[in-house]
């Protein structure tokens, strides 16, 4: 490989939360920090140029993007899935989470119904229920580590619920599913015969597996009808590593749509964004790819090396190779532990600060989230610590 993965850079002391927050958090300072979803590698080159560029001009005032920027952003999403969006249905927002939160003020009532398919990516819950909304709950279906869709039960939901919002996970934090095109348009279907609008977080859309034989479907892509009703959020942030930068991008076909995500976006006070956001988004999407090529490969062997681990090392622990993301879902039921000490175990035996199942919905209780975007001797590490602490069990 051009670029080497392997390497450990030292992120201590750079205001970085996965690492400098332990004590923060209340978490042990010897835990070997695998929880929130930022990576352990240097962005591409191509973007930390761009940045010593923009830097060295020295001047930061108010900016904003032009044509050039939103074809970089849609010729992307052309390249990598098919998927053309136009220049007028971009708007960009500081990141996948505030604009969430900005889509459920926008498209909802105080009191409104929205649903989710949980376990799923814990500030969806935040979302709604901080904004004075009904959450709904659409458990996903767990058969050995395979998680499917209740149709039946999301439908009933809707309607029982009088649900005025879908927040669609896609590909799905944590579970790591790559949502076939069949199980989609069923979504879609149900939510165009009830009137429902889509959110669809696709921020991992990027990491899908060549060994799964699957490919990431844009929701907004599935038809000229779907794509009037759905709010799509993209950001470069996990593809590359730039979540710090504060930069996302949201397609919204529907000009009434986007006319009311607009208003709510200048109601939170927000006018242009931080322009190295902006640059950086630029440069990784004009000269990224061959850093991303590398980057999949990498991560499918940490994956690769996680299930063999699991496997000979770590009885009581099962794990299914995910779809998408750079997200592992261990299964830790198998241990015996209540899952309510389940973190407390990872914690104070193995020395591990991962994220624990229960915050991603009850489906979750046993669970626990790792992120393997990390040098591969580290992810080691945390086998072996884990191994040690199951051990020790007894």
């Amino acid at each position: 490989m051009a670029h080497n993965f392997d390497e450990i850079i030292d992120r201590r002391g750079t205001y970085s939360i996965k690492y400098d927050e332990a004590e923060k958090r209340g978490k042990p300072q010897d835990a070997l920090p695998l929880w929130v979803a930022d990576m352990d590698f240097r962005t591409p080159e191509c973007v930390t140029d761009a940045l010593i560029e923009k830097a060295r001009h020295g001047i930061f005032g108010y900016t904003d993007t032009d044509s050039d920027y939103a074809a970089s952003v849609t010729g992307w999403f052309v390249r990598r899935h098919g998927w053309r969006a136009e220049e007028n249905w971009l708007v960009k927002t500081p990141g996948v989470v505030p604009a969430l939160h900005m889509a459920v003020k926008a498209f909802t009532e105080l009191g409104d119904a929205v649903i989710i398919q949980q376990p799923v990516y814990y500030p969806f819950v935040e979302a709604v229920s901080l904004t004075g909304r009904k959450l709904v709950v659409n458990e996903l279906v767990e058969t050995d580590g395979y998680y499917t869709i209740d149709f039946d039960d999301f439908e009933r939901k809707i309607v029982e619920n009088d649900v005025k919002l879908f927040i669609l996970c896609s590909p799905h934090n944590p579970v790591g599913r790559v949502w076939r095109r069949e199980e989609l348009e069923r979504l879609a279907e149900i939510c165009l015969r009830h009137g429902v609008i889509v959110v669809s977080d696709e921020i991992h859309a990027d990491f899908v597996y060549p060994d799964v034989g699957h490919r990431h479907i844009m929701f907004a892509s599935l038809s000229d009808e779907v794509r009037g009703i759905t709010v799509t959020c993209t950001a470069p942030s996990k593809t590359f590593n730039l979540a710090g930068l504060l930069i996302s991008n949201l397609f919204i076909a529907d000009e009434k749509l986007r006319r009311a995500f607009i208003a709510e976006y200048e109601r939170c006070g927000f006018s242009q964004l931080a322009v190295m956001g902006m640059v950086a988004c630029k440069a990784a999407y004009d000269g990224g790819e061959p850093w991303l090529a590398e980057l999949l490969t990498y991560l499918e062997g940490n994956m690769n090396y996680l299930d063999e681990a699991v496997k000979s090392r770590l009885p009581g622990v099962k794990f299914r190779k995910p779809e998408g993301t750079y997200l592992a879902w261990l299964d830790m039921r198998g241990l015996g532990i209540d899952a309510r000490k389940l973190d407390d175990f990872v914690l104070d035996s193995a020395k591990l600060w991962l994220d624990e199942g229960r915050i991603f919905g009850a489906g979750g209780k046993g669970f626990e989230r790792v992120n393997v975007a990390c040098p591969r001797s580290v992810l080691a590490e945390a086998a072996s610590r884990l191994e040690r602490a199951i051990a020790a069990i007894g």
